[in-house]
């Protein structure tokens, strides 16, 4: 890694400044230039058992939500219908721990519960104007359940309900499915966008899932963000850039991409950082989601 690659980072990178979802969002407003005019946004954590990242994408996704006029969200899991998530952040009925704690494992913790809050408490204060969940096909029982298939569902759902609504759109998943690489999900939305879909990626160095996950190899993306010296930071990887950095950025990478019953150095590979990711929000140390009880 060139020595002016972290000297880059360190200067693009915007701080985030907390880590409460409820808090004001003053720090995220470097998004505002960053998302332009885009019609879909990719929220990829690099996984979903963090707590930091989860907080991170519902900060994310209130933002565009409250500033910039997002009003779909696609949270990738499980489907809202099923579990009666949908009807809830439209009427208020149910108890949404509940729900939550009968559905797929991803959705089974605090905060998601706090999105399903916010979301409901945002219908409430803008009855005329809200915010929901996109259609899925999940519910048919057809959905294949990985691989190419999979992504080119998930992308037919997304597709479809912005041609169905015109709604600008949050999709909120892991990094397997959001980068945009041939054959996922942010390939396919890539494609079909073009620059109106945004790819976020969302990473770490360091931290516990509940088990112990050491820092990374040297040459992973996140050795040099966090080289960079800032604990958690947004980055647009679009910047203007010198040619170490834009070498960096190009050439062959690793990330990490931890799924609940993964071993810990499984990663995204095959392509390169700035290929996958358009921003990227990075935490130094992660500790575990808070869980649902049944």
């Amino acid at each position: 890694m060139h020595e002016t690659v972290p000297h880059w980072i360190r200067r693009n990178a915007r701080p985030l400044t907390t880590l409460d979802p409820w808090a004001p969002l003053d720090d995220l407003a470097p998004l505002r230039s960053m998302v332009g005019d885009a019609t879909i946004i990719g929220v990829g954590a690099a996984t979903r058992q963090a707590h930091e990242l989860s907080v991170t994408a519902h900060r994310i996704l209130r933002f565009l939500v409250e500033e910039l006029g997002f009003r779909a969200l696609a949270l990738e899991g499980d489907d809202p219908e099923r579990v009666g998530l949908g009807s809830y952040i439209r009427s208020g009925q149910g108890d949404p721990r509940a729900m939550l704690a009968r559905a797929r494992p991803f959705w089974r913790t605090e905060e998601i519960l706090d999105v399903v809050t916010w979301m409901r408490a945002h219908n409430q204060r803008h009855p005329d104007d809200p915010v929901r969940f996109t259609a899925t096909s999940r519910s048919s029982g057809q959905t294949p359940r990985s691989g190419a298939s999979l992504d080119a569902r998930l992308a037919d759902d997304v597709i479809g309900w912005h041609e169905h609504s015109g709604d600008r759109i949050v999709y909120w998943g892991g990094i397997a499915h959001t980068a945009r690489s041939s054959g996922r999900l942010g390939g396919r939305l890539r494609e079909r966008f073009g620059h109106g879909y945004l790819s976020v990626g969302l990473t770490f160095e360091r931290g516990s899932l509940p088990w112990p996950v050491p820092a990374p190899p040297a040459n992973f993306a996140e050795t040099a963000l966090s080289a960079a010296g800032t604990d958690v930071s947004l980055l647009d990887l679009r910047t203007r850039r010198s040619d170490p950095v834009r070498a960096w950025l190009e050439s062959s990478a690793s990330t990490r991409m931890i799924g609940p019953a993964q071993d810990p150095a499984e990663h995204l590979s095959g392509g390169s950082f700035g290929g996958w990711f358009d921003l990227v929000g990075h935490h130094r140390d992660v500790t575990p989601v808070h869980l649902i009880s049944a």
